[in-house]
């Protein structure tokens, strides 16, 4: 049986790729990890695998393209768990799963905006008060070096859509959003940073995109583990990292207008608006 350390972490789509290296890696160091995916039947493949090693984990299913879904979730968590150490907003949609035709949520938003940004935005704010009580605590926003800016005219790619612009634009919103929060969350004790962890990792993603995988996910787990439990990063909040290094964003990153003019959106998209 592998010794507690007390702390519980909650990865989102942890079932396949780089989520689930780190929710193995993570129950391996005595974390309680919450797997969550859409697939059932390999969620709890995972979390035996995880039980057999001597770990503790347990299954959170949810289709984090509806909003309702995402509400679901939290109110899972908050059951099913005292503490939170640990948010990771791994889960994610690539290019390849819509190049050419615009495709829309449950909810009626532009796909990949809908689970790339929206539902990890959403996920963390109803899980702030568990966090925040759980602190010190981190959350770590899994984005990517491929980021475009946000057209605050078009945010749901009504004209011009392409897989690659929604993929881009879907990432860039998690940095954006990771800026604003570190600066919400000054002084309460929780940190959160964004990420790219690695250029197209052997994934499912990837591979569904017609990309030749150039990294593995064990990589690009490290990088997400180095901003888990990294010294060197403890206290450090509001950044980007390339891999293990901090880096820089797109320019609109560091645009003050133009993080408010998004908040606003997702608190209205969300429903957490007033």
């Amino acid at each position: 049986m592998t010794e507690s350390n007390g702390k519980t972490a909650l990865i989102t789509g942890s079932t396949d790729g780089v989520g689930r290296v780190v929710a193995k890696r993570l129950a391996d160091g005595g974390w309680r990890v919450l797997v969550h995916g859409r697939d059932r039947g390999r969620g709890e493949a995972l979390v035996a695998q995880i039980k057999a090693a001597g770990g503790t984990a347990e299954f959170l299913q949810a289709d984090l393209s509806s909003i309702a879904e995402v509400r679901r979730l939290a109110d899972a968590v908050q059951k099913t768990t005292q503490r939170l150490d640990l948010l990771i907003n791994n889960a994610g949609l690539g290019s390849g799963v819509s190049r050419t035709t615009r495709r829309t949520s449950a909810d009626g938003y532009e796909l990949l905006f809908a689970v790339n940004y929206l539902a990890g935005f959403l996920l963390t704010h109803r899980l702030l008060p568990l966090l925040k009580k759980s602190a010190p605590a981190r959350i770590v926003n899994v984005s990517s070096l491929g980021q475009q800016a946000i057209d605050f005219d078009d945010v749901m790619l009504t004209h011009g859509y392409s897989g690659s612009r929604a993929y881009c634009q879907s990432k860039l919103a998690q940095i954006l959003f990771t800026i604003d929060l570190a600066r919400e969350l000054s002084g309460s004790g929780v940190t959160v940073n964004a990420l790219h962890p690695a250029t197209y990792m052997n994934t499912t993603m990837v591979r569904e995109g017609g990309i030749t995988p150039i990294s593995t996910v064990e990589q690009g787990g490290e990088a997400i583990l180095h901003l888990v439990r990294g010294d060197d990063v403890a206290g450090k909040s509001g950044l980007f990292f390339n891999g293990m290094l901090e880096a820089q964003a797109n320019p609109q990153a560091y645009d003050e207008i133009a993080r408010k003019r998004l908040r606003k959106l997702s608190l209205e998209l969300t429903g957490l608006a007033g």
